[in-house]
């Protein structure tokens, strides 16, 4: 292996943070659910009837407290589901309804909604892109489309699309980009073309020169099971840091993308990286980190099973 790429230590999974204060939900005798620390103390009261199968003394996991449901008493938001708060009890901001509940993070940013605009706050919570569309969809390859003077309507088959209003595209920091020409490095969103959002500095570059350097085979585990054939080009995997580290989140998050770029960050194929760069692990079920040789030597078994049970595979699998 050459110089130039990073040390994979096969060490016991780590956790998010080393010194969380542990928080714990707590159900008061009318079935409200608030949070208390584990010196008993409140940190946020019983006032919330929520969705999800949360018992009585169950931990708070991730670097917030979030509440599945509504408050009682509280006038319904339009597009809003679910409360967040920070570990000391401070509330933060309401996630935009998505898919039956609160809206996933996508390149390390959620959206939220606030008198009725979207924003986009990190996963400690810190408001990164201020409320000010009337939609936004998550980030995928470094942008978001977004509208003003649109609305959600139903279709015919009961879910619901966004109609009418002015598009735009935005980067990381909410400013509004412009289209370019087409080009090999360009990034489409809405059939026009963006400038590629990504730049790194050595230690980033270095990074990505791991997983770039076993492009080859991760294609090849990734679309063993693809249903038509592919070029070489076409099944060629893109690497892009979209996370950095931060308080809570001593990591770099590292998302796969197809070549079209167009495609949100392949889901099972989104790893992690130490601040230091020694440490890398996949990311499974976005909390649990699974070392990367360990994750590999599973994905190549189970490519070559898949294989050797679809011998017509039109994409094959060579070890």
């Amino acid at each position: 292996m050459k110089k130039t790429l990073l040390l994979i230590s096969l060490i016991p999974i780590l956790s998010f943070s080393q010194k969380k204060e542990v928080l714990k939900y707590f159900i008061s005798k009318d079935s409200l659910v608030g949070v208390k620390n584990q010196k008993d103390e409140i940190i946020v009261p019983a006032q919330f009837k929520i969705f999800s199968n949360i018992e009585n003394g169950e931990l708070v996991e991730g670097e917030t407290i979030y509440f599945d449901g509504f408050k009682t008493g509280e006038a319904k938001e339009k597009n809003a589901w679910g409360y967040v708060y920070d570990k000391k009890g401070n509330f933060l901001y309401r996630p935009f309804f998505y898919d039956n509940g609160a809206d996933y993070f996508s390149e390390g940013l959620r959206r939220f909604v606030k008198n009725g605009k979207v924003g986009f706050a990190d996963r400690n919570g810190k408001v990164v892109i201020e409320p000010s569309h009337d939609f936004a969809s998550p980030f995928k390859y470094g942008y978001a489309a977004f509208c003003d003077g649109c609305d959600w309507e139903k279709t015919e088959d009961e879910h619901k699309a966004i109609v009418g209003g002015t598009w735009g595209v935005m980067d990381f920091k909410g400013k509004i980009v412009k289209p370019v020409s087409k080009s090999e490095n360009a990034v489409e969103v809405g059939g026009k073309y963006f400038p590629n959002p990504f730049n790194y500095n050595e230690k980033e570059k270095t990074i990505l020169q791991f997983f770039n350097a076993q492009n080859k085979k991760l294609s090849e585990i990734y679309y063993v099971n693809h249903y038509t054939k592919l070029s070489d080009n076409e099944k060629k995997l893109f690497f892009e840091i979209v996370e950095r580290p931060k308080e809570n989140f001593p990591f770099y998050q590292v998302n796969t993308y197809g070549y079209r770029k167009t495609e949100a960050g392949i889901s099972d194929f989104k790893f992690i990286v130490s601040e230091d760069g020694k440490n890398i692990f996949a990311l499974e079920f976005e909390n649990e980190k699974i070392p990367f040789q360990k994750w590999l030597k599973d994905e190549t078994e189970k490519a070559e099973q898949f294989q050797k049970e679809h011998p017509d595979n039109p994409n094959k699998f060579v070890k």
